[in-house]
């Protein structure tokens, strides 16, 4: 006997149900691999908070230094990042090691523990935080092949970046200008779309959206690095209290920076550029139906 409209029915809307499913463990399982340096970290600061043994003769802070790079060379050695993704980490390093010598001579934020390797009031661990947002970019950008469609010209995300690293500096002396900053770059990628695909078939989201998703991300990392004592801000001395919400917006800032310089590594494409199949050329919206992208 054939199957009844209703079961007809049914047995679609659990075959998409089972597809969605798969798909949704798919775009988590890419999202944890992208994220592979940074959780090692994160997983490195809770577990030397937890045991790393007072009057050690190697400090906290030198060890989560030689942690992170034989993190590195692992990551290299093992295929598992490419030496052109290892550059821009290091890029990543630089750019963030030199605002950390600056903002914690501000006493923007302290790292309250000795070590040898160090830069001013900076141990080198710090540069590989910021590292991991560079590294975790670069990774989830190859893994689900992303594509903008909607994207500004070249130089002008550049500029908007350059703008927001400048003012990271320039605020302590000068008007700081991080609210004309969020409008420019609502003005610029207002219309701008990235398109991911984390199983079979391309998904879309506005690209503002994404940025400010990651930049909360970064903020519960945050949260967790203050927590564990890595370094703290003036508010905690007196015991550790969620670092404030306020901080989103310096992330998000930090995001279109660290965004940029991943480009240096992976080109923003539209979607038709190079192995861009025909397929991929129409985006179902959020109805289902599908429309030209």
């Amino acid at each position: 006997m054939s199957a009844t409209p209703s079961g007809a029915v049914q047995a679609v809307a659990a075959s998409r149900l089972a597809a969605a499913a798969r798909e949704f463990v798919l775009f988590g399982m890419k999202q944890a691999w992208a994220c592979l340096f940074g959780g090692l970290m994160l997983a490195a600061l809770i577990a030397t908070h937890l045991w790393w043994p007072g009057g050690a003769p190697l400090a906290r802070y030198d060890a989560l230094v030689i942690f992170a790079v034989a993190v590195q060379a692992g990551l290299l050695a093992t295929g598992l990042e490419t030496r052109r993704e290892a550059l821009v980490i290091l890029v990543f390093h630089v750019v963030g090691t030199a605002m950390e010598v600056f903002k914690t001579a501000q006493g923007s934020w302290i790292y309250p523990e000795d070590s040898l390797l160090r830069i001013g009031g900076v141990p080198l661990f710090s540069g590989f935080m910021y590292a991991a947002i560079g590294s975790y970019i670069a990774r989830i950008w190859r893994l689900m092949d992303f594509r903008f469609p909607g994207y500004p010209p070249l130089w002008a995300p550049w500029l908007l970046a350059l703008a927001a690293y400048v003012n990271f500096f320039t605020h302590h002396y000068v008007v700081d200008v991080r609210i004309a900053l969020f409008g420019l770059s609502l003005m610029m990628f207002s219309r701008t779309w990235v398109v991911f695909t984390p199983g079979r078939r391309p998904r879309r989201m506005p690209l503002l959206l994404g940025f400010v998703l990651v930049a909360l991300f970064i903020w519960i990392a945050e949260n967790v690095g203050t927590f564990t004592a890595a370094w703290t801000y003036p508010d905690q001395a007196g015991g550790w209290r969620p670092v404030g919400l306020g901080k989103l917006g310096a992330w998000y800032l930090l995001m279109l920076l660290s965004f940029v310089l991943v480009s240096l590594l992976h080109r923003p494409r539209a979607p038709g550029d190079e192995a861009w199949t025909t397929s991929y050329s129409r985006i179902p919206d959020s109805d289902g139906v599908e429309r030209a992208s």
